[in-house]
């Protein structure tokens, strides 16, 4: 099985300065400008988390003309206030992920200045078990926004993932790395993060 390793957490948005005040006020840390996937016509701002892990508020960029395919994430179809929408996990290879998981996407060639990876999206952009899959991601190189962001002194703690089927995405995804992430049935799912931060324990949803 194709180990996985959490990479980071996302909060989608109605708009970028949304998804980020969201991020902030819990947070209490201001996040850093990120930049645009045109790919996907999405932009978004960071957040470094300590052991290799950050934050990304992201939103469809109203700027750019919308893509020919579905957006990453679901994003087509958000709406609402902010919240924590996706925990993306990396993998060491791409194609044996692929052939591993159904219905994850196709690996999608990326790239922002120096930074090259890939990331399965689906062509509907959403992932199965109601988009509650991680979204499936490859660095390539040695390059990683982490090492390009700003120390905050946030760390996750743990990282709960409720969903109706629970038990089912756990068995589906096996063990994963980098991060303490705990399965908890119920029937309306979500994600909620817990950290420890300059001003004490926060929790993120």
């Amino acid at each position: 099985m194709s180990a996985l390793i959490l990479d980071h957490l996302a909060v989608s948005g109605e708009t970028r300065d949304a998804a980020r005040a969201h991020i902030e006020e819990a947070l209490g840390v201001e996040m850093q400008a990120g930049g645009e996937h045109n790919k996907f016509a999405t932009h978004n701002h960071l957040m470094g988390l300590e052991d290799r892990l950050y934050l990304e508020a992201i939103s469809i960029d109203p700027n750019v003309p919308n893509p020919d395919r579905a957006r990453w994430f679901n994003l087509d179809n958000f709406a609402g206030s902010p919240r924590l929408t996706n925990w993306i996990c990396a993998v060491p290879d791409m194609s044996e992920a692929l052939a591993q998981w159904d219905g994850v996407g196709d690996a999608v060639s990326l790239e922002r200045g120096e930074l090259r990876w890939q990331m399965a999206v689906p062509q509907s952009g959403l992932l199965p078990f109601d988009g509650f899959f991680p979204p499936l991601i490859q660095w390539h190189g040695a390059l990683h926004p982490k090492t390009m962001l700003n120390a905050t002194g946030v760390s996750l703690k743990q990282l709960t993932v409720v969903h109706p089927q629970a038990d089912a995405l756990a068995d589906t995804l096996g063990k994963v790395a980098g991060a303490t992430v705990r399965f908890e049935q119920a029937e309306t799912a979500m994600l909620c993060a817990e950290f420890e931060t300059p001003h004490g324990a926060r929790t993120l949803t």
